[in-house]
């Protein structure tokens, strides 16, 4: 396999999992990075070719795809996506690429109210007509959601997690077993191509259920405490989060009262071999972020 597969968001959650994988499997990866920094020196020790630019910028993209093999596409959750999906198809589509991993979300549907969900389902219906065969991912809520700091404080702190969710339930999936996952498609996409995946890890839980594992794994009582939409908004926006993503999460927190999040792994275990890990052991590697102001 001489020919690269590219990586975006490398320095990410699942962008920086999936080139180390791929990077042990000796796999030529190259990594696009927004900016030459120690993140992207450490790509390199990895074995990566780096390449610096912008998603948003189809100079760049064409770049960063020229004579790739396949390709993971990962876009924040800010405004751009749909042209950055048609930068991005397009240039693959000049450049011979195989295969295009996309990174949706699991809400992401032609009438969701998020305006992010809206736009990633768009963007895939773009990247779906780039002629560049894709495989669409769209997973449930992250396990990193136990460890983002202005969740983590709170269960730390005050023992609580608090979210407008309901009585909805979602399997918790952390981005190191997407990134099996990626990698796997990355490899091997033929069996895979045109279809859409949503993720999830292996066991579905309501938040009460969520809050007990992460007391028991943490070894002090955390429980479930539901909050208002306007409490969880005033929430995000102290931690500064765009407008933008505040209008997201508040509406995808009613998708999820309305089951959108829920499910259990079916793809995962099937492609890699290997189960998505529980909370539990999640939260037991990373344990340590829980350390700080006990």
């Amino acid at each position: 396999m001489s020919q690269p597969v590219l990586i975006t968001g490398a320095t990410g959650h699942t962008g920086r999992q999936t080139l180390q994988i791929l990077a042990e499997k000796r796999v030529p990866v190259r990594a696009l990075v927004h900016q030459e920094d120690a993140r992207a020196q450490q790509l390199r020790a990895l074995g990566a070719e780096v390449v610096v630019g912008d998603l948003l910028d189809f100079d760049d993209a064409r770049r960063a795809l020229r004579g790739v093999r396949a390709a993971y596409f990962v876009f924040p959750i800010r405004p751009g996506v749909i042209q950055s999906a048609a930068y991005f198809g397009q240039a693959a589509k000049e450049a011979g690429v195989e295969a295009i991993v996309n990174m949706s979300q699991i809400s992401a549907r032609k009438d969701a109210k998020s305006h992010a969900a809206q736009d990633h389902w768009v963007a895939e219906r773009v990247l779906d007509d780039s002629g560049v065969p894709t495989i669409h991912i769209r997973p449930t809520y992250f396990a990193e959601w136990l460890v983002y700091p202005h969740f983590l404080a709170t269960i730390r702190d005050e023992g609580a997690i608090r979210h407008p969710f309901g009585q909805g339930r979602h399997a918790p999936i952390a981005a190191e077993d997407q990134a099996r996952l990626i990698a796997a498609f990355l490899v091997e996409p033929e069996p895979h191509l045109g279809k859409i995946y949503p993720l999830h890890g292996p066991v579905e839980m309501s938040q009460h259920e969520i809050a007990a594992a992460v007391g028991k794994t943490l070894g002090k009582k955390v429980v479930y405490e539901p909050s208002t939409m306007e409490e969880y908004r005033a929430l995000l926006e102290r931690a500064k989060m765009s407008p933008f993503l505040v209008q997201h999460l508040c509406e995808v927190a009613v998708d999820y009262q309305n089951g959108i999040f829920a499910g259990e792994d079916s793809i995962i275990e099937a492609v890699t071999g290997q189960a998505p890990m529980t909370v539990q052991a999640y939260l037991s590697a990373h344990r340590s972020a829980y350390v700080g102001g006990q």
